[in-house]
């Protein structure tokens, strides 16, 4: 048995759906998705009713794009278009970040997989930027994200008030898992800043994350981290912790000529280590 992981599945194209269907079944194997299906709720059905027979078991974090108000949603955002998701996820039996961490041996070892819901708070940032001027700050550069128009953080007051929420919610449950198992973090954005990478818009970093969760992978039991969003495949390590960056992307940030399967990220079983872990990325292609 196998433990794969895979994001930013962006069904919203022809071409990434077109890899979804020919996708092999693995029955024996479980399948992370650390967020980015679609603004549509029918590609998740779609998305769900392929992953949920191919594969044991199937994992979910939100992304942003996951939580966009569509018109297929009737003007749902925020809180409740993420509830929304969640109870579509439990029509197929996918787990989120609502349910019990699922547990997993292998190799001898007990692994809890704990999938996170952590937005960002605009904290990726310069220290002599200002958080009230982080936005001003990106627009400068020509950039901006439409999280702004189309991701709604209601009921909280903004997105940072919505992330320090959830950011407390997902600690909580981390104290509290039991003793005694590894855990394997997902969460749709990467946990700490030297993760975002971005040379050519660096101050879309603003949208990647927030510093709340940068020391998470030492102050817990953890394993891997899996997290998606910036379509820059790679696999890092931080104080001896595999970081692995799983997105599949639009079509053009990945070979047409390579099958949806080619871009599984294996997880578990631990891959070895290199006997000295760079602090640069494993680039994946």
């Amino acid at each position: 048995m196998k433990l794969w992981a895979i994001s930013d599945l962006h069904l919203d194209y022809q071409q990434n759906r077109r890899a979804l269907a020919r996708l092999p079944a693995r029955p024996d194997d479980w399948l992370i998705v650390a967020g980015d299906i679609s603004a549509r709720p029918r590609y998740f059905h779609e998305a769900w009713q392929n992953l949920s027979e191919r594969f044991a078991r199937v994992i979910w974090a939100p992304g942003n794009h996951d939580l966009w108000t569509s018109r297929e949603d009737n003007g749902l955002g925020g809180e409740a278009k993420y509830w929304s998701l969640v109870e579509l996820c439990r029509q197929y039996g996918v787990l989120t970040p609502e349910d019990p961490f699922p547990e997993i041996r292998c190799n001898g070892h007990r692994y809890l997989i704990a999938p996170l819901f952590i937005l960002y708070d605009y904290s990726f940032r310069p220290s002599h930027v200002a958080g009230e001027e982080a936005l001003a700050w990106a627009r400068d550069a020509g950039l901006w994200c439409r999280d702004e128009h189309l991701l709604s953080p209601a009921p909280w007051r903004d997105k940072p008030e919505m992330c320090r929420a959830r950011s407390s919610y997902s600690r909580e449950r981390l104290e509290a898992a039991p003793e005694g198992a590894r855990l394997i973090l997902v969460n749709h954005f990467p946990l700490r800043r030297d993760l975002v990478r971005l040379p050519r818009i660096p101050r879309f970093e603003i949208w990647c994350g927030t510093r709340r969760t940068e020391d998470w992978h030492r102050q817990f039991p953890v394993t891997a981290v899996v997290h998606g969003h910036l379509h820059m495949r790679a696999t890092d390590y931080r104080d001896g912790v595999r970081f692995e960056e799983v997105s599949l992307g639009y079509p053009k940030q990945w070979d047409g000529q390579k099958q949806l399967e080619d871009y599984l990220r294996p997880i578990l079983p631990e891959p070895k280590a290199p006997a000295a872990p760079s602090a640069g990325p494993f680039w994946h292609r």
